[in-house]
């Protein structure tokens, strides 16, 4: 049977965005029990609240809720349990120099299937104000309402 091809987004961190500017993003494969495979296909997964680290060169993301498989049994894993990135030794240093910056922040954007296998979208991220916050939604009411007024066709 062939591999499905191509990318299916599962969840994103959209509280990221607002929280966050992104400076950067990165791609880093995941280490997980065939059970979370499962629950992760069926949707069940939270990024809201999640962080990534660097342990002793390793990369781990902390906080990611990936809900027990309903058929699972014995083989389901904590739901909260903190899960293995898996990058090169030399991006994660990278990382982990960027990080420790004062103000800078690894957070997973986006959870999505690439060719069958489960990745993770990171973003190097630097914390907004809430001025910044402010901002950002006043200039999306500006868009949104510029796009109405040429749709109705009022601008023209």
């Amino acid at each position: 049977m062939p591999r499905a091809r191509g990318t299916n987004l599962i969840a994103s961190n959209r509280k990221a965005y607002h929280e966050y500017f992104v400076i950067e993003k990165f791609e880093a494969g995941i280490s997980l029990s065939g059970t979370e495979v499962k629950s992760i296909r069926a949707g069940r997964v939270n990024l809201k609240d999640c962080y990534a680290a660097v342990s002793s060169n390793e990369l781990f993301v902390y906080g990611m809720h990936v809900s027990p498989y309903e058929h699972g049994n014995i083989y389901n894993r904590d739901p909260d349990r903190p899960r293995k990135l898996l990058m090169h030794r030399r991006e994660i240093l990278n990382l982990f120099s960027a990080v420790s910056r004062k103000g800078y922040a690894l957070i997973p954007l986006s959870l999505y299937f690439r060719d069958s296998r489960v990745k993770v979208e990171l973003g190097l991220c630097k914390g907004k104000k809430l001025y910044d916050k402010r901002e950002a939604l006043a200039q999306k009411q500006e868009e949104r309402d510029s796009e109405r007024y040429f749709k109705d066709g009022s601008g023209m």
